[in-house]
C-alpha cells in the first residue's frame, strides 16, 4: 500500500547526510522534487522511483510500498 508520508521518511532516511541537491542531481531530477518527495507532498513517476532505488541501492519495494 502506498503512504506518501512513510515513503517520505524513508528517502530522508536513505539520503542522510548527503545533499538534497547532490542526490537529486544524480537522478535527474530537480531539488524541489526531491524535497516533495521527502515531504510527502507529491509521488515520484515510476521512472524516479526506478532511479531513486537504483541510487541508494535497494528496490522500489523497500522505498515506496509499504508490506
Amino acid at each position: 500500500m502506498f503512504n506518501a508520508q512513510e515513503n517520505g521518511r524513508r528517502l530522508r532516511e536513505l539520503r542522510g547526510n548527503r545533499r538534497i541537491e547532490t542526490v537529486a542531481a544524480a537522478v535527474n531530477i530537480s531539488a524541489s522534487s526531491l524535497a516533495m518527495y521527502e515531504s510527502g507532498k507529491r509521488n515520484p513517476r515510476d521512472e524516479v522511483k526506478i532511479a531513486l532505488a537504483d541510487y541508494f541501492g535497494t528496490t522500489v519495494n523497500d522505498i515506496f510500498f509499504v508490506n
